[in-house]
């Protein structure tokens, strides 16, 4: 029986660090093992009990509805068109408001992410109601969103920190929150949205949202060694064939594990 928990996959950017619009397909859609990004997704979310995945596209909205209509689990898949798309991801995930808003968990997730099945069962089987999932292994410079953690907690997440800290992580683009957070959520992208701030990315809601809260509200799984990459560059494709996919777990495994 499918829980409450619903999925929110932000896959609306046009990705042009990639190769832009003129001849690139959108990120999700990138392929490793013969097997999209996109379809992975909905692999695993299916195996973790998600209900619904509502994906919010834009860029190339067609092939992406192309990939979920031959996928098995389109059933279970929304997509909602996010026609601003270029002004960033701070309006794509404004877009899945009413998802946020629905009463149950969620889970707030980047498409653009190749990662084993184990990551998602971490963050799904935490005992952390609002939980980011963290690496240890960062690489510097300004690129990695840094999830910031001092005497065990969360005190900021930013790309550039601007709050005393111990140590720093990155985040892998993972998010799960209970109702209240979820909604709180969906409040502060419309407040973004309505100051005309969309061009920010959507990680300053959930920022606005850590520094305002206790710092209990807030924990992380570190899933330090587990396989993931994010795919922003070319150089990230190259990664991710050469060094993260030979070491996912293979489809026959998340299949045993949903059940099927």
């Amino acid at each position: 029986m499918k829980s409450k928990l619903n999925a929110v996959l932000l896959a609306a950017g046009v990705g042009w660090r990639l190769g832009g619009e003129a001849d690139h397909p959108p990120k999700a859609l990138t392929r490793f093992g013969g097997r999209s990004l996109l379809e992975r997704h909905l692999e695993i979310l299916d195996a973790v009990g998600v209900a619904e995945t509502t994906i919010v596209v834009g860029y190339k909205r067609e092939a992406i509805a192309e990939e979920v209509a031959r996928s098995r689990f389109g059933g279970s898949v929304r997509l909602i068109d996010n026609p601003r798309f270029r002004e960033g991801s701070m309006v794509s995930l404004w877009t899945a408001r009413e998802t946020l808003r629905h009463g149950g968990e969620v889970l707030v997730m980047d498409a653009d992410v190749l990662y084993d099945h184990r990551l998602m069962r971490r963050l799904v089987g935490s005992p952390i109601a609002n939980c980011f999932l963290l690496d240890r292994a960062i690489e510097p410079g300004d690129e990695p969103v840094k999830l910031c953690i001092a005497e065990g907690r969360i005190v900021d997440f930013h790309k550039i920190p601007r709050r005393p800290h111990e140590w720093h992580g990155e985040s892998v683009g993972f998010f799960r929150f209970g109702p209240g957070a979820a909604a709180e959520l969906a409040r502060r992208t419309d407040e973004h949205v309505a100051a005309g701030n969309t061009r920010v990315e959507y990680e300053e809601a959930i920022r606005d949202m850590v520094l305002a809260s206790p710092p209990d509200r807030f924990g992380f799984e570190d899933i330090s060694g587990l396989p993931w990459t994010e795919i922003d560059f070319p150089a990230d494709v190259r990664r991710a064939e050469e060094e993260v996919a030979p070491m996912l777990e293979d489809r026959e495994t998340v299949d045993a594990l949903a059940g099927r």
